[in-house]
């Protein structure tokens, strides 16, 4: 009797535990959808703030070469060649260059602040561990490329990326505001270095890159590679 007893109890633990398991996961997946919610909503108050701030470079360009050279000495370190803060957008993106732990352009401080953000989840990182949460079928990006973006495309994410926007309308939203965040920031790239281009040509930059030449390289740099290659798939 005690032999089954045991057994009995082991059963029960055994259910108990297969239990919470399943309870933990459920609850996990419930906060994961919520947070696909919060996301959808963050990421349509960004593009908004990406369309003004495109929009806002119409003002700028009224300026002559002769307005801009006016007070462009004035500028000093605040070139965005320089900006921490947009050094951390394009770490946020999966980017990565040489210049951005420059210690000629950058104090300390703000290296050790770099360092700190390089270690941190990607947008795109934190994309697809959302939808491993949420049981797709998808493979966890690696960082594998130094420069430029850190990862490389995955076809077996795309598959599912398509079936995703096939018959799940609210991932499909989410994937196509990531495309829309994507397409933004290249728009704003553009816009930038026309700006550039009709305001100092191809002098240097304010805070010492190559200018326009610099910037060029920057466009048509997609961050969410395999969100576009889809396009072909459907």
């Amino acid at each position: 009797m005690g032999g089954v007893q045991r057994a009995g109890q082991g059963q029960s633990a055994f259910r108990f535990r297969l239990a919470r398991r399943g309870r933990r996961r459920y609850q996990t997946g419930r906060s994961a959808e919520a947070k696909v919610w919060e996301a959808i909503k963050t990421l349509k108050r960004i593009l908004k703030i990406m369309k003004t701030l495109v929009n806002q470079v119409d003002i700028l360009e009224t300026m002559t070469p002769l307005d801009f050279n006016s007070f462009r000495g004035f500028l000093q370190n605040s070139s965005g060649f320089q900006s921490i803060q947009f050094r951390e957008l394009e770490m946020l993106c999966g980017l990565r260059s040489k210049s951005m732990f420059d210690e000629k352009l950058h104090a300390a401080h703000h290296i050790t602040q770099l360092k700190e953000r390089a270690q941190k989840n990607t947008i795109w990182e934190s994309f697809i561990s959302c939808l491993t949460i949420l049981d797709f079928s998808v493979e966890t990006p690696k960082r594998v490329n130094e420069y430029g973006l850190l990862f490389e495309h995955s076809e077996k994410n795309q598959h599912t990326f398509v079936e995703l926007m096939k018959q799940n309308p609210k991932m499909a939203l989410l994937c196509e505001l990531l495309v829309d965040f994507d397409e933004g920031l290249q728009e704003w790239r553009y816009r930038h270095v026309k700006m550039v281009e009709r305001t100092i040509g191809t002098k240097r930059g304010s805070g010492g890159s190559d200018g326009a030449t610099y910037l060029r390289a920057t466009l048509h740099q997609a961050i969410f590679p395999d969100l576009w290659a889809i396009r072909t798939l459907f």
